[in-house]
């Protein structure tokens, strides 16, 4: 992958707030697009290395052994729920503070910096949890500011990348995502006799990579920006996007929300689908090599979809693709409820997720209505990768409640395929 080095036009910080769009160029990145570029796959990263080891494996494991095995799956539907709901708000609100603030390391690195160090705490804090109020408190703090890191870091691609080059920096942004995820599931998994150690040791890794990605990333000052006024009543206002208004947003932000819930509501559940429909003995000895087999496919459809929807200016069939390649994948366990099936499903799930994530980010940064509120607009678009997350634990719990864990997957498939016909509708890109 060649990622040559490119200037933009220069711009001034304040008519560009003022007056940009996610489809318009933004200002040159202070050290340059290629340096950019790499360094947002480690900041991926390490958030996602939290996502990826904790809410699967090894906070269903903490619960498991602290709550007793019989309430498992209730208390992960309460715990999860809250969660992620609490997630889905802190992305908005991050973002609506962090367009609002002027300094002179720019809008984002302070909370990215202050967002990674609570959340350090927050974990500790989730390590010391005994009782199902303890691990909903710790859960939701650790969900809250992680968030106010991850906010501000999404709004990265538009604050600073060119249009061009949003198919590579996605990629970049994916393969750092997703590897991450995994990756987090491999590292979790020898943590799972000693989950406190897992918990720091992913605590101080977010800490010290978000750091070097702001030092060695320096912003624009946006203290000569226009101060916005602050109203409680606007401020709430600004949390809505307007779907006569801004119709490709929404349907962005709607075909995002139906492939997330049909994808969250199948692999959120993997640990136990592993041991009670698969019967899986030792799922801890499983699910890394399952997390390699997922990385191979992430990283094949990442590497080969992000910079070739750039190549040709296209993002929808790509979007369109993945949904559906996700879809079919889900079949396999369906029908045949063998690890032979999950991990066959396991590969195909990465390809199709591999490629919306490295161009679905790119195709969302162009639906953007305004640079003044790029953090916040993210927010609401992260509502559709949050949102999904409160909703799978309750509607997948209810149905492995009542039809048991086949019950997912046709919801999955419905889901996934309703996302794909979305994406057409958009028209400011192809």
């Amino acid at each position: 992958m060649t990622l040559p080095s490119e200037s933009v036009a220069p711009i001034t910080e304040t008519t560009f707030v003022a007056t940009a769009s996610g489809e318009v160029d933004p200002p040159a990145p202070v050290k340059g697009v290629r340096r950019l570029l790499w360094w947002i796959l480690p900041a991926n990263f390490a958030i996602f290395a939290i996502w990826g080891s904790i809410p699967g494996l090894l906070l269903p494991q903490q619960v498991t052994v602290a709550l007793g095995a019989s309430d498992k799956v209730a208390n992960m539907l309460v715990i999860s729920t809250i969660g992620a709901f609490a997630a889905m708000i802190a992305q908005p609100i991050a973002g609506q503070v962090s367009d609002r603030t002027r300094s002179r390391f720019g809008r984002r690195a302070p909370w990215i910096i202050l967002g990674a160090l609570a959340g350090a705490l927050s974990l500790v804090g989730l390590a010391f949890a005994n009782s199902l109020v303890g691990f909903v408190t710790a859960w939701t703090l650790v969900q809250i500011t992680y968030n106010f890191a991850q906010g501000p870091l999404s709004a990265v691609m538009p604050d600073r990348v060119p249009i061009a080059r949003r198919g590579t920096f996605a990629t970049l942004s994916g393969i750092g995502l997703m590897v991450g995820a995994v990756g987090g599931s491999v590292v979790g998994a020898a943590f799972f006799h000693s989950i406190a150690v897992g918990y720091i040791f992913f605590a101080v890794f977010a800490v010290v990579v978000l750091t070097l990605f702001v030092v060695f990333n320096p912003d624009h000052p946006s203290t000569n920006f226009a101060r916005e006024p602050f109203g409680f009543t606007e401020f709430l206002r600004t949390f809505w996007v307007n779907p006569v208004t801004h119709p490709d947003f929404f349907w962005a932000f709607t075909g995002r929300l139906l492939l997330y819930t049909g994808y969250f509501g199948v692999i959120g559940y993997q640990l136990f689908i592993l041991t009670d429909y698969l019967h899986v003995t030792s799922p801890e000895t499983v699910i890394p090599l399952l997390s390699l087999i997922s990385l191979a496919g992430v990283i094949i459809a990442t590497a080969v979809s992000g910079p070739l929807s750039d190549k040709v200016g296209r993002r929808k069939p790509f979007v369109f693709g993945s949904s559906v390649v996700m879809g079919l994948a889900l079949l396999l366990p369906w029908i045949s409820p063998t690890l032979t099936s999950w991990m066959i499903m396991t590969f195909v799930m990465g390809l199709g997720f591999g490629m919306f994530q490295a161009v679905d980010t790119a195709l969302m940064s162009q639906v953007l209505p305004s640079a003044k509120s790029f953090g916040k607009d993210l927010g609401v678009v992260n509502i559709a990768a949050t949102l999904p997350q409160t909703l799978a634990p309750a509607v997948g719990g209810a149905i492995v409640l009542s039809l048991g864990y086949a019950g997912l997957f046709p919801v999955g498939i419905v889901l996934s395929i309703l996302g794909a016909v979305c994406v057409w509708f958009i028209k400011a890109t192809r």
